[in-house]
């Protein structure tokens, strides 16, 4: 019907192609199911002796296309078999035959309707072209393998002979590109540019395919090898299990543990790493018991976990008064403390270090924070501690090693925000070869515990969660850069006032609760445990008070279940019937003034006291004799007393002789008791003047003061102390430096009402109220 070596026009049925591109001389099998393209189809076969048009739709999602969605070049093709298919369409075979220009779309109904033009070859360089169908071939010829989808019918095709347009068509054909580059050699009429395209596709293919081939390669070892790891780990497995030691459910149990812990990634990948190192040491190994052990450790340390913080102050201030009595300057900065950590959110910057005699509450009080705060308490004591691998941690290369006690307290806390107490911080034992505070130096900055350092676990594990206190006794044993990072907080000792407080509210009833005693039962009157407190115990805090009256209620139970009593009641009269004789004797007054005694004021760690100062002279060579184990501070003290008496002699009514020709003995009774201190100067000043004189001194008061050469007198320490036990020993005044009047009203009101106080700024004043005509 086509003479197809001319340039023809005409008008035949469309079949718009969608997804594939085809080209001349290939086996083209396409399923018709539009209602146009079957009319088409029909139109072809009984009007066109079977010839159509194929065109190709630009985007395949358009069900119904224009002319502008179809490419501008189509292809001539015959219908050669038609099959119908059991869903109504039809499987029909093309014969493409030449390429032809679409010019336009005569009609849409009932078919696609289309005005076309063939194209034929053009005459071009053929020495070109030559050169181009010789690399093409020799290409194709080497790599059809990977280059075609069937490399058969490509190489038979080439082998037997072909024209260089048939070869072009039908290597893009089968070549294994992409469908949307295929449709350049359909739109390409020039069959050298056409041998060029297949040359830049094959060179690109060739490329590909040594990617491939590296990935390909990359796999197979991979995959060998772990086919390999694979073999070996089994045999190891049964070997193992022949032996009667797997390990492989420990390891798997490890290896839950470490995918639900909150590790950070480079901690979590360190675990994994020592797990798989793990898997592979022999069980009976002691390398693989310290892997084991380190994989643990990492495992039960917190680090995610934390508590939720208690935001009410009312109820922090609610729970430490419950649990204290007194120290009210104590938990007024301590209630500041917790006032910013619950208003910021975070730490305060400052460490807390809670300074004081034994037995004052330090420990409880860092219990009652923790309570306060909601927050887990965790302790540890440095007392004795003398290599820094007690703070830090040893190296793992030791045999035995362990974290440090740092992170051994945070394992036990299980949080991360724990209240940690390091007791007895004080304690530490420090030489030329160790210094452990050096390590604590980072645990107690907040500027740098965010990123401590234990030699055990070797990761940096964050601190600025924790609230750290720390408590000591002696606060000059704590070098000066770990001092510094602490906010210092003195626990002064407890007054008899409160000691007996404490005794009632909370001591009476511990006892009673922890032996198994019925409240009802037993019965302590206030007398008995003031005679306690005053006859039986000589101390800061409250421990031997605690442990004196466990020991009595334990003598009650006993009495209960002899004796067949139903309550036991203890009062001061009987008290010697469970604790025996009195243990110590408390000063009184003198039955009258004496001449040469004064009752000074002193204060001890285990609380306030009086002690009588006793001055007298003899015939000698002026010497100063001082008894009664006297300390280099208070021997300094009585001699500018004795200096500033002799200055002014005259003054104070002392002839000159006395002075010449005596020597000067002053005692202070007690001797078995070291005493120290600079605050017994006035006592001492008033003694000698008392002794010189010959006036007696007033036996109802107390005095407590430094001196100065020229009868200045100074301030001092323990005031509220030294007023109870001036109310204790009967006193009815006390003198005490102008300096320390602000200091008055820490005294106790109920023993400010029993006194007199009155204020001296020299010694004249001293002498004018205590010395009697």
């Amino acid at each position: 019907m086509y003479n197809l070596k001319k340039v023809f026009s005409d008008c035949l049925p469309v079949i718009p192609i969608r997804g594939v591109i085809f080209l001349p001389g290939a086996d083209v099998r396409v399923e018709v199911g539009r209602e146009f393209s079957k009319n088409a189809v029909f139109e072809s076969e009984s009007n066109r002796d079977g010839y159509v048009v194929l065109v190709f739709q630009k985007n395949p999602e358009v069900l119904e296309p224009e002319f502008t969605d179809f490419y501008e070049v189509g292809l001539l093709a015959r219908i050669s078999v038609k099959i119908k298919l059991p869903n109504g369409n039809y499987k029909i075979k093309f014969e493409p035959l030449i390429r032809v220009k679409l010019n336009d779309l005569v009609a849409q109904e009932p078919f696609y309707l289309i005005d076309f033009t063939s194209i034929i070859l053009e005459p071009e360089n053929l020495d070109e072209e030559q050169v181009l169908l010789k690399m093409v071939s020799k290409e194709v010829l080497e790599n059809a393998n990977f280059l075609f989808r069937d490399s058969k019918a490509v190489l038979s095709s080439l082998k037997g002979g072909i024209t260089s347009d048939k070869l072009c068509d039908l290597v893009a054909a089968e070549i294994r590109i992409p469908e949307n580059d295929r449709i350049k050699y359909l739109l390409t009429n020039s069959i050298n540019k056409r041998l060029q395209y297949l040359l830049e596709d094959i060179e690109k293919q060739k490329q590909l395919q040594s990617i491939e081939s590296k990935i390909n390669e990359t796999v197979r070892k991979s995959t060998d090898q772990n086919q390999k790891e694979y073999y070996l780990r089994e045999k190891m497995r049964a070997i193992q299990e022949e032996l009667g030691d797997s390990k492989q459910e420990d390891a798997k149990k490890l290896l839950e543990q470490i995918e639900k812990s909150d590790m950070p990634p480079a901690v979590k990948e360190k675990a994994l790493k020592e797990l798989k190192r793990y898997e592979y040491l022999q069980p009976a190994s002691s390398e693989s018991s310290v892997v084991r052990t380190y994989l643990e450790t990492l495992i039960s340390i917190p680090w995610a976990k934390q508590t939720e913080d208690e935001s009410d102050i009312n109820v922090a201030i609610e729970k430490l008064e419950s649990s204290h009595y007194g120290l009210e300057k104590v938990k007024e900065r301590i209630i500041e403390y917790l006032s910013v950590k619950m208003l910021t959110g975070k730490n305060p910057q400052t460490i807390l270090c809670l300074a004081g005699p034994p037995g004052v509450g330090k420990t409880s009080l860092a219990k009652s924070i923790a309570h306060a705060l909601k927050r887990e308490f965790v302790k540890t004591s440095l007392g004795g501690v003398h290599d820094e691998a007690e703070i830090r941690g040893h190296r793992r290369t030791y045999v035995g090693a362990l974290p440090g006690r740092i992170i051994n307290g945070m394992i036990k806390a299980k949080v991360t925000n724990p209240v940690f107490l390091i007791d007895e911080i004080d304690k530490l034992v420090m030489n030329e070869r160790n210094d452990p505070s050096s390590a604590l130096l980072e645990v107690l900055d907040p500027e740098q515990n965010q990123f401590f350092s234990d030699h055990y676990v070797e990761e940096d594990y964050d601190l600025s969660k924790v609230l750290f206190i720390t408590t000591a006794n002696y606060l000059q044993n704590i070098p000066a850069p770990l001092r510094d990072r602490m906010e210092v907080i003195e626990l002064s000792s407890y007054t008899e006032i409160e000691k007996f407080y404490i005794a009632r509210k909370f001591l009476v009833k511990k006892q009673v609760l922890n032996h198994g005693l019925e409240e009802s039962r037993f019965e302590i009157t206030d007398a008995a445990i003031r005679s306690i407190i005053l006859d039986y115990t000589r101390e800061a805090g409250v421990r031997q008070i605690e442990r004196l009256l466990g020991s009595i209620v334990r003598k009650a139970i006993k009495e209960i279940l002899i004796n067949k009593v139903d309550k036991v009641k203890v009062t001061k009269d009987n008290l010697n019937k469970y604790l025996g004789k009195r243990l110590f004797k408390n000063n009184q007054v003198s039955n009258k003034d004496m001449i040469g005694v004064v009752t000074g004021l002193a204060y001890t760690q285990a609380g306030g006291d009086t002690l009588e100062v006793e001055a007298t002279y003899y015939l000698g060579k002026n010497n100063l004799i001082l008894t009664g184990n006297l300390g280099d501070v208070m021997k300094e003290s009585a001699m500018a007393a004795l200096s500033f008496v002799k200055t002014n002699a005259k003054r104070l009514g002392i002839k000159q002789e006395i002075l010449d020709n005596n020597d000067f003995h002053i005692h202070v009774p007690e001797g078995a008791i070291p005493k120290d201190g600079p605050s017994a100067g006035v006592t001492i000043a008033t003694a000698l003047v008392s002794s010189m004189a010959k006036r007696k001194v007033n036996r109802y008061i107390g005095m407590t003061g430094e001196i100065t050469l020229n009868g200045r007198v100074l301030p001092i320490g323990g005031l509220k102390e030294k007023a109870i036990a001036a109310v204790r020993r009967g006193l009815k005044e006390i003198i005490i430096p102008k300096e320390n009047e602000k200091d008055v009203e820490d005294i106790p009101k109920e023993v400010r009402d029993k006194l007199v106080i009155h204020y001296a700024t020299k010694i004249d004043d001293v002498l004018k109220i205590a010395l009697v005509d």
